[in-house]
């Protein structure tokens, strides 16, 4: 069948250094989330109360002794006004490193709760309003973020490179398939689910607005 409901496949999880990248992860994401949270004159209780996130939780996450999932890091970065995608770039440098991003210097990230694999394409510190990253969903995966109206506005295309997607936008269902692409705002609740048995693969490109300022 084309959902491929009688597969039993897996996704093969060539990353062995994986703990180690994971450590190093969390480290660059502990100092993106302070630097971004020093950067807008935030407290603790400041972007505890924009985000919806937990002040002893942001203090573990600004640690690097928590391993936050992809529901509570979209909330951070909601909180902050960034794209999700920019909680795992470098440390802020004199200059973009380059218009290059190469396989090998790009990011992966595997979110601990739904085991879902995202990697960040785009090259990071580049002055572009747009980003790229390409996920690996895991067969029967289920990810729910609690997206709500933001200081800016967040845009994202949503292209199906293999298997098959179902996305909730808030009362709206679509159903993805290889080749398929949907258009969002990140403004209602979201829910991304791998019906099939199947991994899926699909690409992710985001855009943001900066907030209008009076």
């Amino acid at each position: 069948m084309e959902d491929g409901l009688g597969d039993n496949s897996i996704i093969v999880d060539n990353t062995s250094n994986m703990p180690d990248a994971t450590s190093d992860l969390n480290r660059r994401i502990a100092g993106r989330v302070r630097g971004l949270r020093a950067d807008r004159g935030l407290s603790l209780d400041g972007l505890a109360a924009k985000s919806g996130v937990s002040r002893s939780m942001i203090s573990l996450i600004e640690r690097g002794e928590s391993s936050p999932t992809a529901a509570v890091l979209e909330k951070l970065a909601a909180g902050l006004g960034v794209a999700l995608a920019s909680l795992f770039d470098p440390p802020a440098g004199p200059a973009p490193a380059g218009p290059v991003a190469r396989r090998a210097d790009q990011s992966e990230w595997r979110d601990p709760a739904s085991g879902y694999l995202r990697r960040n394409v785009s090259p990071p510190g580049v002055p572009q309003p747009m980003r790229i990253v390409e996920v690996h969903f895991p067969p029967g995966g289920r990810v729910a973020f609690e997206n709500g109206p933001r200081d800016g506005r967040v845009y994202q295309q949503v292209w199906v490179l293999e298997g098959a997607i179902d996305i909730t936008l808030g009362d709206d269902r679509h159903r993805l398939r290889a080749g398929d692409c949907l258009a969002m705002d990140l403004d209602r609740p979201t829910l991304f689910h791998n019906p099939t048995r199947k991994p899926t693969r699909y690409a992710v490109v985001i855009a943001s607005e900066p907030p209008v300022r009076r």
